[in-house]
């Protein structure tokens, strides 16, 4: 019979100090006003392509392949001296990148071979095989 007081005892014990000190689980952090706004996605702007019409706007929402590979976000097939995944355009926190994904002829930013990974800034001319692509800054 003690037994069964010790153990009644201790399980009132054990809920009264949860109840009394709460759940941190359940604090919400609050939203600051002066967070920074979501940044809007940049642009690539067709300039020359056998492939795709000059003009042309491409949105970088996230990722975008570009290459000979039909199943690519931006597909070229007509460009002979493009890859089948030739590189790829990131939408980054701070700014888009541009990564060369070990292509046979490389990728070009304004007129220099890429060796990875560069952030896009506006104006820079992307050349891929013989498709050059013109980045916009987010409006």
């Amino acid at each position: 019979m003690v037994l069964l007081y010790l153990f009644i005892w201790r399980v009132v014990r054990v809920a009264s100090r949860d109840i009394s000190v709460g759940q941190e689980s359940m604090v919400l952090t609050p939203v600051r006003p002066d967070a920074a706004p979501v940044r809007a996605s940049g642009v690539l702007v067709v300039t020359a392509s056998p492939e795709l019409e000059p003009g042309t706007r491409l949105e970088i929402r996230a990722e975008l392949v570009a290459g000979r590979d039909p199943h690519n976000a931006i597909s070229i097939p007509a460009d002979g001296y493009a890859s089948g995944r030739h590189a790829r355009f990131l939408r980054g926190d701070q700014s888009d990148i541009v990564e060369d994904l070990k292509s046979t002829n490389g990728t070009y930013v304004n007129g220099r071979r890429l060796g990875g990974a560069q952030p896009l800034r506006p104006g820079d001319v992307v050349t891929i095989g013989q498709t050059q692509l013109t980045y916009e800054e987010p409006t």
